[in-house]
């Protein structure tokens, strides 16, 4: 599955979908910005984009401190998938993330600007 999305037909405010932001993907983010491009992860209101892919976000809904969305991928190759992902907010600013297959699941770490 791919991390990326746009097209929200889901309108949430700024703290129902407060994942927005730049993350590294299963290692802290370094701050002095030398993360490597493959590894990082761009999260909008709109899209997902990962070297996994571009997802655009269909539909969201939010229980509590998860965010289930269901997204439209497309992944290198040209190939289009839909399916729905997993945002889990951890109290430690870090998101738990997980496709609905768990083929790619891994632990997003907030880069601070």
């Amino acid at each position: 599955m791919v991390l990326a999305v746009a097209a929200s037909t889901s309108v949430l405010g700024e703290d129902d979908f407060s994942i927005i932001g730049t993350y590294t993907r299963d290692q802290p983010c370094k701050p002095d910005g030398s993360n490597p491009a493959d590894g990082l992860v761009k999260i909008t209101r709109e899209d997902i984009e990962s070297n996994m892919g571009f997802c655009s976000i269909l539909h969201t809904e939010r229980d509590g401190g998860t965010i289930q969305a269901h997204v439209a991928c497309r992944v290198p190759g040209g190939q289009l998938i839909l399916g729905d992902v997993t945002f889990k907010m951890r109290d430690d600013r870090t998101v738990d993330f997980d496709d609905q297959d768990h083929t790619s699941p891994a632990t997003l770490y907030r880069c601070v600007k």
